[in-house]
């Protein structure tokens, strides 16, 4: 039962995540750190183990997967996760698609992780770049132009994308809308070609569609839902100087069983003895997948396209000895500067082969 008293036996530091005079912070939490927890303290390393089964952490290199849209323009994104919820896509387009798309399952949030380029949409042409989040309604019909290399982290939603509601700290937290660029309309000229083709991505798809016209022929729109990108560089970060916040803190939008959360840049927690890595968790009401998109933590350069999968009920966190070196140089660093894409999900995900094939089995 929920109360404002928390019990306390045996021995247990004063300060939650802070002062553990040597031993290991463990949250056993409900509802993704925001439900009843249970703060155990232990004496060893909760990640300290090998895995047998299904049901174990996966890491893989974001270069190591071969999305067929990075050597055929004809191709598409690689599926990476799924479940009932959503699907965790990877793009490394590098030419124009030939062709237009819409995906009819719901509605599409994708990361630039690397790469300039364009998408025409119904809603007009969408420049992008790297930091960029492009959101796509439902059904929208799109195509991409990359001006280099693209790749995209995907995450299709069998529902509609939302920004969190406002909590205590107002509207213009986790961002300022205002900062969002929203596309003017422009009409594209038929090319002379008999047909246009547009697919639809789509379960037990794909379907296609043969259009005689240009399928952006919009003159105008209005309304409240509509493309968008929004650049993690004009995120605002919330922050604390006396304990690490837990991830649900920066949720950037949701999705029913999905939750996507920018972990950027940011003032290094000040107050000695504050626990400045995230505490070691199970997690257990959540998959978690981080996406690494670059920065370092306290000096040790985090691996730009690293793609880590932590599922429920599995211990998983930094390991013992950067948590040691992150109190150990305290004094040596003021800020955080890691830049962490991370989704996580309400229930289970599933691992596609071309993910688990190339699997840096840290947990073997």
């Amino acid at each position: 039962m929920e109360s404002f008293i928390h019990l306390r036996k045996g021995k247990t530091p004063r300060r939650v995540h802070a002062d553990l005079d040597g031993l290991k912070d463990d949250e056993l939490g409900r509802g993704g750190f925001t439900g009843r927890t249970a703060n155990i303290y232990r004496r060893h390393d909760p990640t300290a183990f090998r895995a047998v089964g299904p049901l174990r952490p996966v890491d893989v290199l974001a270069d190591q997967l071969k999305p067929s849209d990075a050597t055929d323009a004809n191709g598409g994104p690689l599926l990476m996760f799924s479940n009932v919820d959503c699907r965790v896509l990877l793009s490394r387009r590098h030419e124009a698609m030939p062709f237009y798309t819409r995906h009819v399952d719901g509605d599409l949030l994708c990361f630039v992780h690397q790469g300039v380029g364009l998408l025409e949409t119904e809603f007009g042409p969408l420049g992008y770049r790297q930091g960029d989040w492009i959101y796509l309604p439902k059904a929208c019909t799109w195509r991409q132009l990359p001006d280099s290399e693209t790749t995209l982290l995907m995450i299709e939603a069998t529902d509609e994308f939302r920004v969190p509601p406002p909590g205590a700290l107002g509207r213009h937290f986790p961002f300022d809308p205002a900062q969002a660029t929203i596309p003017e309309p422009v009409p594209i000229e038929d090319d002379g070609r008999a047909e246009y083709e547009v697919r639809l991505v789509h379960d037990g798809g794909p379907t296609t569609l043969f259009y005689q016209h240009n399928p952006i022929d919009v003159e105008g729109w209005r309304g409240d839902n509509f493309a968008f990108t929004f650049n993690i560089d004009d995120y605002n970060v919330v922050t604390s100087d006396s304990v690490h916040l837990p991830p649900t803190v920066h949720i950037f939008m949701q999705a029913t069983g999905v939750y996507v959360m920018n972990f950027l840049p940011k003032p290094a927690e000040g107050v000695a003895g504050t626990e400045r890595t995230p505490w070691y968790h199970r997690n257990v009401d959540y998959d978690e997948i981080a996406f690494f998109h670059g920065g370092s933590l306290y000096g040790i350069p985090m691996p730009p396209g690293l793609i880590s999968h932590a599922p429920q009920g599995v211990h998983h966190g930094a390991p013992e000895k950067a948590r040691e070196r992150a109190r150990r140089k305290f004094d040596d660093y003021q800020r955080v500067d890691w830049q962490v894409i991370a989704i996580d999900t309400r229930r289970r995900l599933t691992p596609s082969p071309e993910v688990l094939a190339p699997d840096l089995g840290q947990h073997q």
